[in-house]
């Protein structure tokens, strides 16, 4: 059996982390098997969350290599009919929402103080009372850092506001009406696109970004669409 390592549905998310949720999505699409445990991470391969144990193999960590090994073990074809350009554009869509979009909702999250104080905080709920400060406080750096490191960090909240707008803006300029990224079934680059959009319309939080994507009616019908088909376990606050 196939374990995903996740952190757990919060904010009504199917998982915090949209890579987790990627992965999931990936499993279905393919039609493998799966179970879900809590991730350790520090035993994650690669110190972060998604990562797997397929059977006997070693732990696998990382969204993209881990759709790898679907393709390759369990001849998942993710991609459909989708010609090579049609392939390049999804991928250069995922990159976008992996690589710049995915941080801004980071930054909104992690760097806003109430948004932090309502949602991560509580990610430390289970450390010990006496240590905890400490332990949030050495996170907190280390996620500032992760963002400057980035590029993104180096904006003003502002700056970083006005470039997430363009993100979802150039999303749902190239779905226009098309329910799913490149036509009428979700490929495999859904799992990224509609996993991160997802986040960054997240009600749980307050956001500019949020409140800009929700003028995109294609994104919002998008996002409600893959809960019903993917999450319908999920209960999703709207």
């Amino acid at each position: 059996m196939l374990t995903v390592f996740v952190g757990g549905q919060h904010f009504g998310l199917p998982d915090a982390s949209p890579f987790v949720t990627k992965v999931i999505i990936l499993l279905k699409m393919a039609g493998v098997p799966y179970e879900t445990a809590k991730a350790d991470f520090n035993k994650a391969p690669k110190g972060k969350i998604p990562y797997i144990k397929d059977g006997d193999g070693p732990l696998l960590g990382d969204s993209s290599f881990i759709r790898q090994h679907l393709e390759t073990k369990y001849g998942a074809n993710f991609d459909g009919t989708l010609s090579a350009a049609e392939r390049g554009v999804a991928l250069a869509i995922e990159r976008l929402c992996e690589d710049h979009l995915y941080w801004a909702v980071v930054h909104n999250r992690w760097m806003d103080r109430d948004n932090f104080n309502k949602g991560p905080r509580h990610f430390f709920d289970e450390t010990p009372a006496v240590i905890r400060p400490l332990i949030i406080a050495m996170v907190h750096r280390q996620f500032r850092r992760n963002l400057k490191g980035h590029g993104l960090g180096r904006h003003t909240d502002a700056e970083i506001t006005q470039l997430a707008v363009r993100d979802l803006a150039a999303i749902s300029d190239f779905m226009g009406d098309k329910p799913w990224l490149m036509g009428h079934e979700p490929c495999g680059a859904d799992a990224t696109v509609w996993s991160i959009v997802t986040s960054a319309l997240c009600p749980f939080f307050e956001s500019p970004i949020r409140k800009a994507g929700e003028h995109h009616a294609n994104l919002m019908a998008y996002r409600d669409r893959g809960m019903v088909k993917w999450f319908t376990e999920t209960q999703h606050a709207t």
